[in-house]
């Protein structure tokens, strides 16, 4: 190689430095909000959907596997915002968490189900008596046994629960370590698609099945613009989502490795869509939170409206 090609290439790569440092001192100007996601999640919609271009502000992502960790960082400060289940935050709360919920995203309760093996004898609620239940403990999990056997008239005392989280759980269940598993999707897809697993009772009638974006109340004080930025974008996608299933199954696939058509599946019978936290949702999860003190499933009696600010605004549908 010349020294004249040599001379000609570095100033090319000087050139290209030059340009490209406005770019890279702007998105370092830029405020930064602080997010913790569930793999496969909000970050996954965003970039998806194309919300995540153009910010006013910059996202430091933080991955968690499960909404405990993601809480326990968000009640710590470590996360000015993330996303969960209405009773994992809630039960947080009860706790004395330093957190408020800003939005909601509401999916159908079908997505949340009682799976039994596809071989069970187990043909109904009544068949679960002297039988042993996998569900996550203080959420969705716990809930959908207790309100279901309710639902059904049988008494708690006669059906054990196991306290397992979603992979433990999974592992029991496909070894016959337990005999049901309430659980969400996409894992009711995973199991029954690919495990011939069948569903016992879904969560029609019996939970709300709502996700909520909480944040650290300094977040609220300091990074308010921010937060209602973000909210709206998180609706835009969800807007994009129900129209585009098969590219949202496309995108989670590639972060989470689970099978797009399994995803779609579990997309389809989700339909999440984003909701305003308005008095009717308050007074809902007000009635689900005071169930879940009588389940066990949170550890006292809360006003769910102190724990919410909804001050934030959607747009009109």
């Amino acid at each position: 190689m010349t020294d004249i090609v040599i001379r000609r290439r570095a100033t090319l790569l000087a050139a290209a430095g030059i340009l490209a440092a406005p770019a890279i001192l702007r998105a370092q100007s830029l405020p930064v909000l602080r997010v913790g996601n569930q793999k496969g999640g909000i970050r996954s919609l965003l970039e998806a959907s194309g919300q995540a271009r153009d910010l006013p502000f910059r996202i430091e992502w933080s991955e968690f596997p499960a909404a405990a960790p993601l809480l326990e960082a968000l009640n710590a400060g470590a996360l000015d915002v993330g996303s969960q289940g209405d009773l994992a935050f809630l039960g947080v709360y009860a706790n004395g968490a330093p957190i408020r919920a800003v939005g909601a995203t509401r999916a159908e309760a079908r997505s949340q189900a009682i799976l039994v093996p596809g071989d069970s004898p187990i043909r109904s609620l009544a068949d679960l008596r002297g039988r042993k239940v996998a569900a996550n403990r203080g959420g969705w999990g716990q809930y959908l046994v207790r309100a279901a056997l309710k639902d059904a008239g049988i008494d708690p005392a006669e059906v054990t629960q196991a306290a397992l989280g979603p992979m433990d759980a999974a592992l029991a269940f496909r070894s016959g370590s337990v005999d049901a598993w309430a659980i969400w999707e996409p894992y009711v897809a995973i199991e029954v698609e690919s495990f011939g697993a069948r569903v016992l009772r879904d969560g029609t009638g019996l939970t709300p099945t709502v996700s909520l974006t909480s944040v650290h109340v300094d977040t609220l004080k300091d990074k308010r613009p921010l937060l209602q930025e973000f909210l709206v974008r998180q609706q835009r996608g969800w807007d994009w989502a129900r129209g585009n299933v098969p590219a949202f199954a496309r995108s989670t696939s590639a972060l989470t490795r689970i099978p797009e058509p399994l995803l779609r599946r579990a997309y389809e019978n989700q339909a999440t869509k984003a909701v305003p936290v308005d008095a009717a949702l308050v007074a809902e999860l007000q009635q689900a939170s005071d169930q879940a003190v009588q389940f066990g499933v949170l550890s006292r009696a809360i006003s769910v409206a102190e724990a919410f600010d909804t001050s934030f605004t959607l747009a009109a549908r």
